[in-house]
Formats: C-alpha cells, structure tokens, sequence
C-alpha cells in the first residue's frame, strides 16, 4: 500500500532545525528573555568582557563549520583581532557571540534547564576565548 502522504520519502530530522524533544520557549521574544536573564547571572569578569560583544541569536548554526563530522553548535564566538592602531581608528570591529536557539532548546526539558544551559553555554564559549580552560573555570567556582 501507498502512502499518500509520501511519508516514506522523508529524510530523517535535520538536527540543527527542530528539537525532536525538549523545550520550546515558543516565540523568538521569550527565547530572548531567556538569554537576558542568564547572561545577568554570569560571573563580573565575563560580564565586564561581553560589554564589548554583540550577542545575537539565530534559529540554526551553520552545517559543521568546522568539518569535525556530525558536530551541532550551540554558540559561536567571533573574535575580530586588534592592534594598537586598531583602537585609533572608529569604529572597532566587535566581537561576536552568537547562542543558536534550536539546537539549545532540544537540550532542555524545562525553562529553568534552558536557562541554565544558555548560561553554561556562554560562560564556556567565553572564558575560553579568554584562555581559561574547564578546570580554571571550575577553580573559580564559576561551572
């Protein structure tokens, strides 16, 4: 028998698009709340560095950017490099974080692990891009 749907021509989920399972915080406004409400909670140091970065979201990360197989992003850290005479000139190219909404929701079960996870994913995305390693960030009582 037929299916008239053409279900059996369907490709498996693309990962990077919908969360199979996990939570969903609905609309791209909610998500940001989120975002906001866990970057507040991080430690002063991230904080006093992320004042320079923009930190956007987007729905999907790029397919393996870096060809490491199968990888989904969660975040992505842009450094733009800088010289003296760069801080001479206006205006400064700026760093940029971005968190990808998807694939952090189909980690979550709830709004509270969402939330967590955003802030567990920006704190490591950053304190690395600063040269601190998982154990300095478990030395600081920051993970």
């Amino acid at each position: 028998m037929d299916d008239r749907h053409a279900r059996q021509r369907l490709r498996p989920a693309d990962v990077r698009r919908r969360p199979i399972d996990g939570f969903r915080a609905g609309d791209p406004g909610r998500f940001d709340r989120l975002v906001d409400d866990a970057l507040r909670t991080l430690p002063t140091p991230l904080l006093d560095h992320l004042q320079t970065v923009v930190i956007q979201v987007a729905d999907i990360p790029p397919p393996d950017p870096f060809g490491r197989g199968d990888e989904v992003l969660l975040t992505r850290y842009e450094a733009h490099a800088r010289s003296a005479g760069d801080r001479m000139r206006r205006p400064v190219p700026t760093d940029r974080l971005t968190l990808y909404r998807r694939p952090l929701e189909s980690r979550a079960r709830s709004k509270g692990e969402l939330a967590e996870l955003v802030r567990e994913a920006v704190l490591h995305e950053v304190a690395h891009h600063l040269g601190i390693d998982d154990d300095g960030i478990e030395e600081r009582g920051w993970g």
